[in-house]
C-alpha cells in the first residue's frame, strides 16, 4: 500500500532540516569572518549560479577596508582543506537523499511518481537537460550582474573555500561532488517535494514549485540576500522545467550543467557574460 502522506510529511522534516543546518552553516560563516579583515574572494561554489565570476570584496562588518588593497584567497587560506569540505558536502547531501529515498521504498512509492521510467524522455532526457542547463547558466549571470548593479553583495567565504586548487581537486569536484549535488539536490526540492505530491495527493504543482523554491534559495543563505534570491529563481526555473518534462533525470542533468559551467568559467579566467578578467 501507497502510503504517500507518510513520505510527504517525511519530505518536510527532510528539508527542514536542509534549511535549518544551511542556517547554522551561515551563521558559523559569519562569525569566522568577523574576525578576518576585508579579503579579496573569488566566487565559486556548490551553486555557482548564483555568484558572479569575477573577484568581489568582502568587508566583515565593523571593520574598514586596509589600504593598499585586498589579498588573494589562495594568500590567505582556508580553515578548513577543499577535500575535507567536499567529503563533508557528499556526505551530507547523500545523507539527505538517502533518507528520502530509503523512505521511498519504505512507503512503497512508485518510482514514476519522482518523474522516472517510459514517461521521463528516456534517451533524449541528457540533451535536453544540458541545453536546458546551459541556458539556465546565461541566465543565472544576467540576474547576478543585475543584482551587482544595483549594489547588492554577496558572503563568498564558503564558496571559496569550495575552489579546487589541485588536479585531483578538480576530478572530485566534476566527477564526484557536483553529480552528487544535483542528483540530491534535484531529488530533495523538485521529485520529493513536487512530483509525489502532485502525483499521490493531487496537490497543485505549481504551488509546489513555489514552495519548494522558496525552501531551496533559504537554503543557500550562507550566500548572502542575492544568493538566496538567485538560488531561488533557478530553483523555480528548475521546478518549471520538471514540471513541464516529467522527467528527473532532465533537471539533474541541467542542475550539472549549470555547477560545471561555472567553474569552468572560473577556471579559464574569463566570464563571457561579465566579460571581466579573473587574475588568479
Amino acid at each position: 500500500m501507497t502510503r504517500w502522506a507518510a513520505f510527504v510529511g517525511l519530505t518536510g522534516v527532510v528539508v527542514s532540516l536542509v534549511v535549518v543546518l544551511a542556517t547554522l552553516t551561515q551563521r558559523l560563516l559569519d562569525a569566522e569572518s568577523s574576525q578576518q579583515s576585508t579579503v579579496r574572494l573569488q566566487p565559486t561554489g556548490l551553486d555557482p549560479a548564483v555568484t558572479r565570476s569575477r573577484w568581489v570584496r568582502v568587508r566583515p562588518a565593523g571593520r574598514s577596508t586596509p589600504t593598499g588593497g585586498t589579498t588573494s584567497p589562495r594568500d590567505s587560506p582556508p580553515s578548513i582543506p577543499t577535500v575535507a569540505l567536499f567529503v563533508n558536502v557528499v556526505l551530507t547531501q547523500g545523507v539527505f537523499g538517502g533518507v528520502l529515498l530509503v523512505g521511498a521504498l519504505v512507503f512503497s512509492i512508485p518510482i514514476s511518481a519522482f518523474g522516472v521510467g517510459p514517461a521521463s524522455l528516456g534517451a533524449v532526457a541528457p540533451a535536453l537537460g544540458l541545453g536546458i542547463g546551459l541556458g539556465l547558466w546565461i541566465g543565472s549571470e544576467l540576474a547576478v550582474s543585475l543584482a551587482d548593479a544595483v549594489g547588492i553583495d554577496y558572503d563568498q567565504g564558503l564558496q571559496a573555500m569550495l575552489t579546487p586548487t589541485t588536479q585531483g581537486e578538480w576530478i572530485l569536484l566534476f566527477g564526484v561532488v557536483l553529480p552528487i549535488v544535483a542528483a540530491s539536490e534535484e531529488f530533495i526540492f523538485r521529485a520529493a517535494a513536487i512530483g509525489v505530491p502532485a502525483t499521490g495527493l493531487d496537490a497543485s504543482p505549481w504551488a509546489l514549485a513555489v514552495v519548494s523554491s522558496l525552501a531551496f534559495g533559504v537554503a543557500h543563505g550562507a550566500q548572502g540576500r542575492a544568493g538566496v534570491a538567485v538560488t531561488g529563481l533557478l530553483g523555480l526555473a528548475l521546478a518549471s522545467v520538471y514540471i513541464a518534462t516529467g522527467s528527473l533525470l532532465v533537471v539533474i542533468v541541467a542542475h550539472y550543467v549549470v555547477n560545471a559551467t561555472e567553474f569552468l568559467v572560473n577556471a579559464t579566467g574569463t566570464d563571457p557574460i561579465a566579460t571581466t578578467t579573473v587574475t588568479r
